[in-house]
């Protein structure tokens, strides 16, 4: 069964193959506007796959609550499909409304964190 580490482990190899393909077979197609985005969809996906990684072994380890660490990996994995999934799409495509979508995504990232703070303080 995926695990939130295994989905971590998953999430941070298709960063590191998303990175190098916009590096490799995206330079020279989307513009320096495009490239930007594209490299921060990369960026906060890897950091929040880390976080899907890292997260359970807090609440194995006692450092946080299980209920806790749960809420912030789903938190994460939904804020990397809505910021980093919509940055994706944006970049490939220049359709500006999909930048809607990306404020909601970043919405999941703070609570994703603010929910693992207080799981680490076990209230929740």
């Amino acid at each position: 069964t995926m695990t939130w580490t295994s989905a971590g482990a998953v999430g941070m190899a298709l960063a590191v193959a998303l990175g190098a393909f916009g590096a490799h077979a995206l330079k020279g197609r989307l513009d320096a506007y495009a490239m930007g985005i594209w490299e921060k969809a990369v960026f906060y996906q890897a950091i929040h796959a880390l976080g899907l990684f890292v997260t359970p072994l807090l609440a194995k380890s006692g450092l946080a609550t299980a209920t806790g660490a749960a809420w912030a990996c789903g938190l994460m994995l939904a804020g990397i499909l809505l910021f980093s999934g919509s940055l994706y799409l944006l970049a490939l495509t220049g359709a500006r409304w999909l930048g809607a979508i990306t404020p909601l995504g970043g919405t999941a990232f703070i609570a994703a964190w603010l929910v693992l703070a207080f799981a680490a303080a076990g209230r929740y």
